[in-house]
């Protein structure tokens, strides 16, 4: 594949970005040693390789859900600034009549 100045103009587009023609040069650079690279890969005898999904062989290492019950109702509701009984009091942020 072949960089040109209108397919980096293009990806500058798609970045946000803007370039000098300096910089174009040194980008262009770049990304045609990236697609060397990516091209050298297609050299390599990958025979009898299985794809890979995950990089490691561990699965599902997660702990197991325990209820704990680190706060209770009161000391949460000690510190809020309006309550009612069990609550949190909120500002009314919807209003129903439209």
């Amino acid at each position: 594949m072949k960089i040109t100045d209108e397919k980096i103009d293009q990806l500058a587009h798609l970045a946000r970005l803007e370039f000098d023609d300096t910089t174009k040069q040194s980008i262009r650079q770049d990304l045609e040693n990236m697609l060397k690279f990516a091209e050298s890969l297609n050299q390599v005898d990958t025979t009898g390789v299985e794809p890979l999904i995950y990089m490691t062989n561990t699965q599902n290492n997660v702990r197991t859900d325990e209820v704990v019950q680190s706060y209770t109702k009161d000391e949460l509701l000690k510190n809020a600034p309006k309550k009612d009984s069990d609550y949190f009091r909120v500002p009314k942020v919807i209003d129903q009549n439209k």
